[in-house]
């Protein structure tokens, strides 16, 4: 079965806002094609508020090793920037609470590792405007990232309460 894309992007920001609100956290969906955030959140006791934006993928049926991300998602690291990752599947779905500094940093390494790496042919890399996000680093170890680093994000909504 063929779903949309923007159908599963969709999906994946109400997952995270029916967390977010299950958990007393006051959350909203942002306008669409928002400025680098596709949910808000103000906590209700006035501390500090949040930017979240949401990367989703469709899991069911398939081994998926990554997220597909772009070099935009390398320039903003700020202290109450979030991504939530997610693992959409038609049962169980997973959910990481990463930081934008953890990403970013993850990314840019990952990045210019794989342009300095020969491709299947020897060939020198073109650079792209596409970053992978991968959940194992395990084959290419990287300062910002070592083996399955995303395991500890599962679920971290706490980050919101603090």
């Amino acid at each position: 079965m063929k779903i949309e894309k923007n159908l599963i992007g969709a999906a994946g920001e109400h997952l995270v806002l029916s967390r977010l609100l299950s958990r007393g956290i006051l959350a909203a969906q942002s306008p669409f094609n928002a400025f680098k955030a596709d949910v808000l959140i103000n906590p209700s006791d006035g501390g500090k508020p949040f930017l979240i934006q949401v990367k989703t993928r469709l899991t069911y049926g398939k081994k998926l090793r990554s997220w597909l991300l772009s070099e935009k998602n390398e320039k903003y690291a700020d202290g109450n920037f979030y991504y939530c990752l997610v693992d959409l599947g038609l049962e169980d779905s997973k959910i990481y609470v990463v930081p934008s500094k953890k990403i970013v940093s993850i990314l840019s390494e990952s990045h210019k590792t794989w342009l300095s790496t020969p491709g299947r042919k020897g060939q020198t890399r073109n650079d792209s405007s596409m970053r992978k996000l991968r959940l194992d680093y395990s084959k290419t170890p990287l300062k910002s990232a070592k083996g399955l680093w995303i395991d500890k994000y599962l679920e971290k909504w706490d980050v919101f309460s603090q």
